[in-house]
């Protein structure tokens, strides 16, 4: 990987994330770079997705920090959604599931395309696969930019550990953060269990954090 496919990227939030950097890597560099590559986009709505925690609202956040817009929640749009988007020339639309209304996410789309706006549509499955009623609708979907964030792969694993941990000022050595990113599942998810779990065990003990505090936390 080239130095510009891997860097580390200072951002400061407002709301309360897990960490307050986006480390870009082999798993979620094609979402990153996509997003940062506005507004030459093939097509005017991208649907970036991936498991629980992998980093899309994060992303979001970024984009629109960078280039002006509005971030709504799927669950809170409703059928008046002209009034409070028609200024923002892009839009994101944050945890679309199944259960969403599918007239207005219809309406929403073609909202973007007469307006001449573009639309980030964040979920944890595809946009494409999820089980609609609406024809119209799966049409569209079929017609958006896919950008899915894979399972994180060993480098970001271990950024993930030591950049979380040192956030909540827990010192850990470099071979005990390579020792448990080894062990960790392979999910955003476990992760983020695992940390909950040293950050937990850290203040109940108040002890430095070894070997058999990891395996403890792994469930060794």
């Amino acid at each position: 990987m080239s130095q510009d496919e891997q860097q580390l990227i200072d951002f400061q939030f407002e709301k309360n994330y897990q960490k307050d950097d986006f480390y870009v890597s082999k798993s979620n560099f094609f979402a990153f770079s996509l997003l940062d590559s506005w507004p030459k986009w093939e097509k005017n709505i991208i649907n970036v997705h991936g498991e629980k925690y992998s980093g899309k609202s994060h992303l979001s956040e970024i984009f629109i920090k960078k280039n002006k817009g509005i971030i709504i929640k799927a669950k809170n749009l409703h059928q008046s959604f002209e009034k409070s988007l028609r200024f923002h020339q892009n839009i994101v639309l944050d945890d679309l599931n199944e259960e969403a209304n599918e007239n207005i996410i219809f309406s929403l789309i073609n909202f973007v395309d007469q307006n001449s706006k573009y639309l980030i549509i964040n979920s944890l499955i595809p946009f494409n696969k999820m089980r609609f009623n609406l024809k119209d609708l799966l049409s569209r979907a079929k017609n958006c930019l896919d950008a899915k964030i894979e399972k994180p792969d060993d480098e970001l694993i271990k950024v993930l550990i030591s950049k979380i941990l040192f956030d909540k000022q827990i010192r850990i050595n470099k071979k005990l953060v390579e020792f448990a990113a080894k062990r960790v599942r392979r999910s955003y998810g476990k992760i983020f269990d695992f940390i909950y779990k040293i950050d937990e065990m850290s203040l109940k003990e108040k002890k430095s954090i070894d070997q058999k505090t990891i395996k403890e936390a792994l469930g060794k």
